[in-house]
């Protein structure tokens, strides 16, 4: 039973939207709220104590990250228009305010038929530079380095694969943007249909919830940890739980290919 009448416990929520969403985890629920897509009120013992309007604000999130495949940033909007969810009275950073002034789609023109340039990207490793390294590419950039294409392009990024910010009034795509874009070519290029791929982002985000899952015992207090501690330990947990994945995947691989 609810503790508080009118409210549900973060358990009770999890139950109804197994009805609608069979495979969502407890954890995607408190990813969402770390996202700012639901915002539970608290018990005065620090219970999470969700209203039906939240209930609903999560559904509607799960259904447009899950079936239509909005990015998590622009879901945080449709919310907000359709009055599920109330913007929290805080100062954005801004970067945040260049992530939701991002347009979704980007009109970018087709690399040019002549040899690109060579970009460095920060975390390629498939050679060493003494060139400086570039942090944010343009669209062009992005297009000439990877070999998408402008319509491939704007499917990665109408599914979250690519997030663009405006730096200076310019649309911009961080290196790991252009890492993401090159690996999603290398499969497009194999004749994947571009769609399964926003399946994959919703692989990590569960991963992610993983993560939070396990190391937030760490951010509840009452340990003696800097903030720098915690950042180091839970990049060591994410770093394990990513390599037992790795493993993971490669028995089902082999199993896989034995049937």
């Amino acid at each position: 039973m609810s503790v508080n009448p009118g409210f549900m416990r973060i358990g009770e929520v999890h139950t109804q939207l197994r009805k609608l969403f069979p495979e969502v985890e407890l954890s995607k629920i408190r990813y969402y709220e770390d996202k700012g897509l639901v915002q539970p009120s608290r018990s005065r013992k620090g219970y999470r104590l969700y209203s039906e309007r939240d209930v609903e604000c999560l559904r509607e999130a799960i259904r447009l990250a899950q079936e239509e495949f909005v990015p998590l940033r622009v879901v945080r909007l449709r919310l907000i228009e359709q009055g599920l969810l109330v913007p929290p009275n805080v100062t954005t950073t801004t970067r945040q305010i260049a992530r939701e002034a991002a347009p979704s789609s980007v009109s970018a023109p087709a690399p040019m038929a002549s040899a690109p340039p060579v970009l460095s990207v920060v975390g390629d490793t498939a050679g060493e530079t003494s060139a400086p390294v570039k942090e944010f590419f343009t669209s062009s950039e992005l297009l000439a380095t990877t070999g998408l294409q402008p319509d491939e392009f704007n499917q990665m990024q109408a599914m979250g694969l690519v997030t663009p910010v405006v730096l200076d009034g310019e649309t911009m795509y961080s290196a790991l943007d252009v890492r993401v874009a090159a690996h999603a070519r290398a499969l497009l290029s194999r004749g994947v249909d571009a769609r399964l791929l926003g399946s994959l982002r919703r692989v990590a985000e569960r991963e992610v919830g993983v993560v939070d899952d396990l190391t937030s015992p760490l951010r509840q207090g009452g340990l003696d940890l800097s903030r720098d501690e915690i950042l180091a330990i839970t990049t060591d947990v994410a770093r394990e739980v990513a390599a037992l994945r790795s493993v993971l995947v490669e028995r089902e691989l082999l199993v896989y290919l034995r049937d």
